[in-house]
């Protein structure tokens, strides 16, 4: 690819905030590109009161989730998120080297572990394990991946590594900080964190070993009656060990986050006009530029001094830069006009008129290829009046109905949602009868589609929601 074509598919694929930033240096490296005098150098064009306040940055939040969600369905119930600290690696580090070598606030889990890794007496075959394994824990904190497939992943170079070896170093690193990190499940990770409290003189430690061991599904379930009986307690003794098991963590990996707030920034303002959507870029996202008059005249010199050879490819290069700002925007407003145009009625009546849509589908339309599209729709967001939505958000696969149609996930989902928020909390509606209600709309969906759809919407089984009140 050309330079200027891998500027352009480059800035194709940044977020609003990446690209003002690159915005601001472009401006800051090439003194022919400067910002027209109606803009402040801070980005912000002037506009009306209305118009500034409907571009207002609206902070990413994560979904609310119902307080009366099941144990087993939102297990972080079940802990009050102020673990006991059960980390002394760290303590156990001289002064010095701590300030030395502590770790930035915004690392990753990855580099936590890593770091802590360096400071641990490993050969050099115990590092090659432990970084493969650091490298599969997920963000919530947990090992995944097999050993058989860890072991593959260490390559020829050590191919005699068995799986006993793998496993040490893994013990090894589930009493890291975070303690219980690269636990397999979550009876492990409780356990991990467990014998080290033991040295705490955390009271009834048998008991609770017993009950996380062989007995937290149980809990989950919230029967108590059958874990008095299995472990001959108490109504008092019960809520004791259920404290104290508050104060473990069932996702380590949350600790160790980035405090970096991450931002939505509207790329795109979608706004009804006499009956008709229409579209706009958001003015907020980046500055007017162009090219810098006083200085584009000297260039017409028609000497070959190092001055105006500078000049003369900065000015190349701002070209190639403003045609690839132009490329960007005129892409990303024909994607969401193709998308727009296929999902206007989401707009007019929400979720439940949600169309199915693939990448393929708009590709065709606007004749691009489908990873032009992915990189389109990946960061960036919609302004409608049903809210902020990421461009990926309207895309959905699709089910079959009676009458030759189809209909999209995202529509069933809301559909689910919408029954499960109307049933009668005394007899709530099986995965089963929705199934059966759906088939009556002509919506043909298996019961285990319905199944796995009320999982993604952290909606519990129909046992688990009933109530007596």
């Amino acid at each position: 690819m050309t330079p200027q074509l891998q500027q352009a598919i480059r800035l194709l694929q940044l977020s609003s905030l990446e690209l003002q930033a690159e915005i601001q240096e472009a401006l800051e490296s090439n003194p022919l590109l400067e910002v027209e005098e109606d803009y402040d150098y801070d980005g912000a064009p002037e506009s009306s009161d209305e118009d500034q306040a409907s571009r207002d940055i609206s902070q990413l939040e994560n979904q609310d989730i119902p307080e009366d969600l099941p144990v087993d369905t939102k297990w972080e119930d079940m802990f009050d998120h102020q673990p006991a600290s059960t980390s002394s690696s760290q303590s156990m580090i001289d002064g010095d080297m701590e300030r030395e070598n502590q770790d930035e606030s915004g690392d990753s889990l990855q580099q936590h572990l890593l770091w802590q890794m360096r400071l641990t007496h490993f050969t050099e075959i115990e590092e090659a394990i432990a970084a493969t394994i650091i490298d599969s824990v997920e963000d919530d904190g947990y090992l995944k991946t097999t050993l058989e497939d860890i072991q593959q992943s260490l390559g020829e170079e050590f191919a005699e590594i068995e799986l006993d070896e793998i496993e040490t170093v893994l013990h090894r690193i589930q009493h890291f900080d975070p303690v219980g990190v690269a636990a397999r499940d979550l009876r492990e990770c409780l356990l991990i964190q467990l014998r080290v409290l033991e040295v705490t003189g955390l009271p009834h430690i048998e008991l609770l070993k017993e009950l996380i061991d062989k007995h937290l599904d149980t809990l989950a379930k919230r029967d108590y009656a059958q874990i008095k009986r299995a472990l001959k307690v108490s109504d008092e003794e019960l809520t004791e060990l259920v404290r104290s098991i508050q104060l473990l963590n069932p996702r380590p990996g949350s600790q160790i986050q980035t405090n970096n707030t991450e931002y939505i920034v509207p790329d795109v303002y979608a706004r009804k006009y006499k009956g008709r959507w229409s579209l706009s870029l958001n003015p907020d996202n980046a500055p007017r530029i162009h090219i810098a008059e006083h200085y584009a005249q000297l260039i017409n010199r028609a000497d070959n001094s190092s001055e105006n050879t500078y000049l003369k490819n900065n000015l190349q290069e701002a070209r190639w830069f403003l045609k690839s700002l132009q490329s960007r925007n005129e892409t990303l407003l024909k994607v969401t006009e193709a998308i727009i145009e296929r999902q206007k009625d989401f707009l007019d009546h929400g979720e439940e008129a949600m169309k199915p849509l693939v990448l393929a589908d708009i590709a065709e339309v606007v004749e691009m290829h489908e990873s032009t599209i992915s990189r389109v729709t990946t960061r960036k967001y919609l302004h409608t009046p049903r809210g902020i939505f990421e461009l990926k958000y309207f895309f959905s696969s699709h089910v079959s109905t009676d009458a030759g149609g189809e209909c999209s996930a995202t529509a069933i989902r809301a559909i689910i949602k919408k029954l499960v928020a109307a049933e009668n909390p005394r007899k709530p509606l099986s995965d089963s009868k929705i199934a059966d209600i759906l088939g009556d709309q002509g919506i043909n969906v298996a019961r285990r589609t319905i199944a796995k759809y009320r999982e993604t919407l952290a909606i519990a089984p129909s046992n688990e929601r009933k109530r007596l009140v």
